[in-house]
C-alpha cells in the first residue's frame, strides 16, 4: 500500500483530490508499518507489561481490586472497539468515496488509462502501464479493500494494543494509593508491608518507564503527520462545504474524526497516567505516617521526590501527551483551518 502510494504522488497523473486520497494513505501506511516494526523492536517492554498484568490478575485477593482493575479493562475494550469501528467505517467510506472520484477521471481519461471503472485507492497512475481485463479489475479492486482495511486495522488496532496495557497500570497505581491511604500502622510486621508497597510502585515506575520508551519515537511520527493531515484534509472539508460536495465532505469527515480519535485516546491516557502518578505523593501523605517508625517515615520523601517526576507518554522524548497537549493542537488547526476560511470565502 504504501510503495503503490508512493509511485501515484510520484506519477501525479490524477487530480489535486485523488493525491490528497494517496497522501493520506501514505501517511497511514506509514503509521501502521512504523507500529507494527517499533512494537516489534520493543517487544520485550511489551512482553514485561504483559507478565506483569497476568500476575497482577492472579495475585488480586479483594472485591475492590477486581472492581478497579475490570474498569480499566472495561475501557480498554471501548478503545479496542472503536478503533476497529473507525477502521470498517473509515474503510467503507474511502472505497466508495474514492471509487467514484476515480471512475469520473476514469471516463475523462479513458483513451489514455483504457479502462472506465475507478479504483478503491488511488493506484490510477501505477496500473495504468499494464493491460487490465474485467477479471483482473475485479480482483485487483477486492484486493485493494482488503489491503486498505488491514493497514487501518494495523494502525487502529496498535493503537489499542499500547493504550490497553496502559491503562491496566493506570489501575495498578490506583490500587496502590488505595493501600498507601489506608496503611495500617498499628498492624504488625509494618516494615515488611511498608517495604512491599515501596517495591511496588518502583516496579510500576519501571513498567510505566518502559512503555514511554516504547511509544516515544511513534508519538513523535503519529503527532507530526496528524497535525500536518488535519489542516490539509481540514481545508478539503472546508471547500467541500463551499462547493456542496457531499461526498467529499463526508470522506474529510471521516479522515479527521480518525485522526482526532487518534490523538484523543492518546492524550487522555497520557494525562492519565501523568496524574495517578502525581497522586501516589498525596496517597502517602494522607496515611497515619506520623504513627510510623521514624526510620521507615523517612522512605517516604522518596516516594515523594519520584512523584515529582512523573513517568509519562512523550512525543520524542519533549512533547508531554496530555490534554493541555491536545488543546494547544485543536486550538493551533483552528485558528489555521478559519483563516483559510476567510481566504476560499473572499
Amino acid at each position: 500500500m504504501v510503495v503503490v502510494q508512493y509511485l501515484e504522488l510520484y506519477y501525479n497523473c490524477t487530480s489535486a483530490v485523488a493525491n490528497l486520497d494517496a497522501l493520506t494513505l501514505f501517511a497511514c501506511g506509514i503509521l501502521a508499518v512504523l507500529k507494527i516494526v517499533w512494537f516489534r523492536v520493543y517487544a520485550d517492554n511489551l512482553t514485561c507489561n504483559y507478565s506483569s498484568a497476568m500476575s497482577d490478575y492472579r495475585a488480586m485477593d479483594t472485591e475492590e481490586k477486581r472492581v478497579i482493575v475490570r474498569k480499566h479493562a472495561f475501557f480498554g475494550r471501548i478503545i479496542s472497539i472503536i478503533a476497529l469501528l473507525i477502521s470498517y467505517v473509515d474503510s467503507a467510506v474511502f472505497i466508495v468515496g474514492h471509487a467514484q472520484v476515480s471512475s469520473e477521471e476514469a471516463h475523462l481519461n479513458i483513451s489514455v488509462w483504457g479502462h472506465r471503472a475507478g479504483y478503491a485507492v488511488p493506484s490510477t497512475c501505477t496500473l495504468a502501464h499494464f493491460n487490465i481485463s474485467t477479471g483482473l479489475y475485479l480482483i485487483i479492486f477486492a484486493l485493494e479493500c482488503i489491503y486498505l482495511v488491514i493497514m487501518c486495522i494495523s494502525n487502529h488496532g496498535s493503537d489499542a494494543l499500547f493504550l490497553h496495557i496502559t491503562l491496566h497500570v493506570c489501575g495498578q497505581l490506583k490500587i496502590l494509593k488505595i493501600q498507601f491511604n489506608n496503611f495500617d500502622v498499628a498492624s504488625p510486621n509494618v516494615y515488611e508491608r511498608f517495604n512491599a508497597l515501596i517495591l511496588r510502585h518502583d516496579h510500576l515506575i519501571r513498567m510505566a518507564r518502559k512503555l514511554a520508551d516504547a511509544i516515544s519515537f511513534v508519538l513523535i511520527v503519529q503527532l507530526f503527520i496528524s497535525s500536518v493531515l488535519i489542516c490539509i484534509v481540514g481545508f478539503q472539508f472546508i471547500i467541500a462545504m463551499t462547493t456542496g460536495d457531499f461526498g467529499m465532505m463526508s470522506k474529510s469527515f471521516m479522515v479527521l474524526s480518525a485522526f482526532l480519535a487518534q490523538l484523543t485516546v492518546y492524550s487522555f491516557v497520557g494525562d492519565y497516567l501523568k496524574s495517578q502518578m502525581e497522586e501516589v505523593a498525596l496517597s502517602v501523605y494522607q496515611c497515619d505516617w506520623y504513627n510510623l517508625p521514624a526510620k521507615l517515615a523517612r522512605n517516604m520523601v522518596f516516594i515523594m521526590m519520584w512523584t515529582q517526576l512523573p513517568i509519562k507518554l512523550q512525543a520524542g522524548n519533549f512533547i508531554v501527551m496530555d490534554l493541555a497537549t491536545y488543546m494547544s493542537i485543536l486550538k493551533t488547526s483552528a485558528s489555521y483551518l478559519s483563516v483559510l476560511r476567510v481566504m476560499v470565502e473572499t
